[in-house]
């Protein structure tokens, strides 16, 4: 899938279930410098995921990432698809870099781990409903940055959550690392989300100041 012709945009699927399945489509343009700046708000309003990034130097993880409507000095769900991504063109890299500072990246089997800090992501309103029926009954909300959750199994620390972040262009999001992260870092321990229609989110704080987010990535082709 690509916008214009000449540029090749690559679509993982970030935070999938056991077996592939669900996770968050993710547009990647691993020739970032082939995208003016000027012209990356337009393409990712285009490409229309809830985030398309630009790498502008992959042996270094240097990335610029932009929902429809706005630059995000970091995502979570961008950040683990695009270290996935670089791993697989052959770039080991245990660093990235967007706007917001160094992101630390690990592979653990299959599954892929970025650490990144709280207050790097957007001020999620992180509310908790009382069951995963009433998380699951919710509206489509048309305003605010709103992770809504609940506990499926609070002492396996599995949570089922939904993310609507309509002010920049996204109703509902899939999967979304960058609320997990504060989550995990607000409740001072591990979890798993399981948001969405199907995908998985792990999220870990690791005590220094940064909470590490985790999961699977497939790119279909």
């Amino acid at each position: 899938m690509a916008g214009p012709p000449e540029i090749e945009v690559r679509v993982p699927r970030v935070f999938c279930n056991a077996d592939g399945g669900f996770g968050n489509p993710l547009g990647v343009v691993l020739d970032g410098p082939s995208v003016p700046a000027g012209d990356r708000q337009a393409l990712a309003r285009h490409l229309a995921y809830s985030e398309t990034v630009f790498v502008d130097d992959a042996a270094r993880g240097r990335i610029e990432i932009y929902t429809p409507e706005v630059e995000l000095p970091f995502a979570g769900h961008p950040s683990v698809g695009t270290a996935w991504m670089l791993h697989g063109e052959g770039h080991e890299i245990d660093v990235l870099r967007p706007p917001a500072g160094e992101v630390r990246v690990r592979r653990d089997g299959d599954v892929t781990w970025v650490a990144a800090k709280p207050e790097w992501c957007p001020d999620w309103e992180l509310i908790e409903l009382g069951s995963p029926a009433e998380v699951d009954d919710l509206p489509v909300e048309s305003d605010g940055f709103r992770y809504c959750w609940a506990w499926i199994d609070e002492q396996a620390g599995i949570v089922r959550a939904r993310s609507f972040v309509a002010e920049v262009g996204v109703g509902e999001d899939e999967a979304t690392g960058s609320a997990a992260l504060p989550l995990s870092a607000r409740l001072g321990r591990p979890i798993e989300v399981r948001q969405g229609q199907g995908s998985i989110i792990h999220a870990r704080p690791l005590g220094d100041g940064f909470v590490e987010i985790g999961g699977r990535v497939v790119e279909d082709r």
